[in-house]
């Protein structure tokens, strides 16, 4: 569906579960006069192992549902929905498309003076080699180890508590990266910075961890600024957002409100089966 985008128009952003909460909190801290549509897809959580045509096709059902509503601007806050159906997104829907994986990648070389950069992400994201890809294309010089890290999505999903058992689900996941002497590890899954604390710890104050969450919306900004679409007057009220989530609210509005710190309107929304043709 077609709408005509304003300056009261929303910003969407999709992800795989509760992940893409990073980005929708620095959205609210840079940009709180705009409104937020966010889509999470728990029910289908994690798209890591999916195959690359499972994951576009249920980023374009999401894409879909948020194109519903007038929206001025959408993120695909997921790095594997981003290396599966970026470009695809922007063909399909009249409204600037940012996904996570540029930025994040920009972001790692600035803080890389010896070119040795990490990247950890899920298996599909890994297997798309599109981080290194990024990398190489700014710096072909760069040393670059990536990591496929399965295990920790399901611990972020199931509220990414602090404690013996995660931490050492942690250390397993993070050993392969020791011995890299890396500078800068690009927690490469928006899932992964709810857990930063504790990858931190893992891996020592000498390497950097880079978000991609925080240079997204630098750019969201830039773009909005560039097409006259950026909102002013009044900070929006928390009841303005909408989150929708295919899994159970209850759950998502939980992890939600902890790493957001404000109360939500939570909905579920089963997704009908995906009519390509009626996208964008």
């Amino acid at each position: 569906m077609t709408h005509q985008h304003s300056v009261d128009s929303a910003i969407g952003i999709l992800d795989s579960g509760v992940g893409g909460l990073t980005v929708v909190r620095e959205v609210f801290r840079q940009l709180p006069k705009e409104k937020v549509l966010y889509f999470g897809d728990t029910l289908r959580c994690p798209y890591g192992p999916r195959s690359s045509d499972e994951v576009r096709r249920f980023t374009l059902e999401i894409v879909r549902y948020l194109s519903g509503s007038p929206l001025k601007a959408l993120v695909i806050a997921c790095n594997t929905a981003t290396a599966c159906a970026l470009d695809e997104v922007r063909h399909q829907v009249n409204v600037p498309v940012l996904g996570v994986i540029e930025p994040g990648a920009r972001a790692a070389i600035q803080v890389s003076r010896q070119g040795r950069v990490g990247v950890i992400g899920t298996e599909g994201t890994i297997r798309s080699s599109a981080y290194e890809r990024a990398l190489k294309r700014i710096d072909p010089r760069l040393y670059v180890v990536s990591l496929a890290c399965p295990a920790l999505v399901p611990l972020v999903e199931s509220g990414g508590v602090e404690n013996e058992e995660s931490r050492k689900i942690l250390r397993e996941s993070l050993a392969p990266l020791k011995g890299h002497r890396l500078e800068s590890l690009i927690l490469g899954c928006t899932h992964y910075p709810l857990i930063s604390s504790m990858i931190s710890q893992e891996m020592g104050p000498g390497v950097a961890l880079i978000s991609s969450a925080e240079e997204t919306t630098r750019e969201l900004i830039a773009i909005l600024r560039r097409d006259g679409l950026l909102r002013e007057g009044p900070s929006r009220r928390p009841e303005e957002h909408h989150f929708f989530t295919s899994g159970h609210p209850a759950s998502f509005r939980n992890i939600a409100e902890h790493w957001l710190h404000q109360p939500l309107q939570v909905e579920q929304v089963v997704l009908p089966a995906l009519d390509e043709s009626r996208v964008g």
